[in-house]
């Protein structure tokens, strides 16, 4: 049981961590866009993604990087949007 309690916590603590990094990248390089399209939401709201995701052809590309590796958004849905807004 012990052990278990252990594993228990050091995973979290991994998942934890691994999900702070993650974010401060998108705090770090979405931080401009943020201010000029969608500062009058709370960070991590669902009215904040909404916002962020209607406005994602005007996103920095380091910002949209930052949101692929985070995991907020897939690299297949920013290639299907850059492909439907080029035609």
């Amino acid at each position: 049981m012990k052990w278990f309690l252990l594993f228990v916590c050091v995973l979290f603590t991994a998942n934890a961590a691994q999900a702070s990094a993650y974010s401060e990248a998108v705090r770090k390089y979405c931080r401009a866009d943020y201010k000029k399209y969608c500062s009058e939401y709370g960070l991590e709201t669902a009215a904040l993604r909404n916002c962020m995701d209607r406005h994602g052809a005007q996103l920095s590309d380091a910002c949209v990087r930052a949101l692929v590796a985070s995991g907020e958004v897939s690299q297949r849905e920013v290639d299907r949007r850059r492909n439907t807004k080029k035609r």
